[in-house]
């Protein structure tokens, strides 16, 4: 009888299981394969990313627009030095400003893009006088005379203009930094503060000693 009893208990476990396998088969069938934490890692980046593109304003639409062609006309002017500039400190600071630009060019225009906005048209070096509508731009006639500068008059100019230049990039950051919405163009314009506000004391102080 023990042996009996053993095989009818052993015959109710394989039964249980076989049972609770089935249960478990039909949950996973009409869940569509998906668990709730997968349907949330799903769904989850993509309202983050339209939260994010969707978090800013006019201003901060205006601040990369209009930086965008500030830094351009920098780095053109920067871009003369390497051939035009007597001063090895001159050259240096030239050089830091493009690699400090440009890659910030770039990144306002993937802002600009991300959320449905125009990359303005490179319109450095081709006479587009800006000079007007920001703060700090050089004219036409101002990029001439750079261009036709060289040796201690040409750093003593491309100082100059780039102070007046660099305040002029302080002052449109400023207003960022009231006005805008988007973090990461506030970031950037506190970046263009700290930045370009040290190096407006270096070209003062290039100047005293020229």
């Amino acid at each position: 009888m023990t042996a009996y009893r053993k095989l009818i208990r052993r015959t109710a476990l394989a039964a249980t299981a076989a049972v609770a396998t089935l249960v478990l088969a039909a949950c996973s069938s009409s869940s569509g394969g998906h668990d709730m934490g997968s349907m949330e890692s799903d769904s989850s980046p993509t309202a983050a990313a339209s939260a994010e593109a969707g978090d800013h304003n006019d201003a901060d639409i205006s601040f990369s627009n209009e930086m965008i062609q500030h830094h351009r006309q920098a780095i053109e002017m920067a871009a003369l030095a390497d051939s035009r500039a007597s001063s090895k400190e001159v050259k240096d600071l030239a050089t830091k400003i493009e690699g400090e630009q440009d890659p910030e060019i770039k990144t306002m225009s993937e802002w600009l893009t991300s959320w449905g906005e125009q990359v303005p048209e490179d319109m450095s070096g081709m006479g587009h006088d800006m000079s007007s509508s920001m703060p700090g731009m050089m004219s036409s006639d101002d990029m001439d005379k750079l261009k036709k500068a060289s040796g201690a008059e040409f750093d003593k100019m491309f100082l100059e203009m780039m102070v007046k230049h660099h305040e002029g990039a302080v002052e449109m950051a400023k207003t960022e930094q009231a006005d805008g919405k988007y973090g990461a163009a506030t970031k950037l314009a506190d970046d263009v503060v700290t930045a370009q506000t040290a190096e407006i004391k270096q070209m003062n102080e290039m100047l005293d000693k020229s």
